[in-house]
């Protein structure tokens, strides 16, 4: 059997994951992190904790949102 990516598993007790790193922000949106931290990075609200950024999926689905409005008029 193959084993879903690290962000397609869900959390402690099969809790949904809220929070992604940026490796996996990018990867969910299909983008290099080249062009996820040239691009994208700068629009979305994150959690630091120390050295560790959090993207929320939240935060990805809304920018998701947002943009997919702006290029559909």
């Amino acid at each position: 059997a193959v084993t879903p990516p690290t962000w397609e598993r869900n959390g402690p007790a099969g809790a949904p994951r809220l929070g992604l790193t940026l490796d996996e922000a990018a990867a969910t949106l299909g983008v290099s992190r080249d062009t996820f931290d040239r691009h994208i990075r700068h629009e979305l609200r994150v959690v630091r904790r120390g050295r560790c950024l959090i993207v929320p999926v939240s935060e990805l689905e809304r920018w998701l949102d947002r943009e997919a409005a702006r290029w559909a008029s």
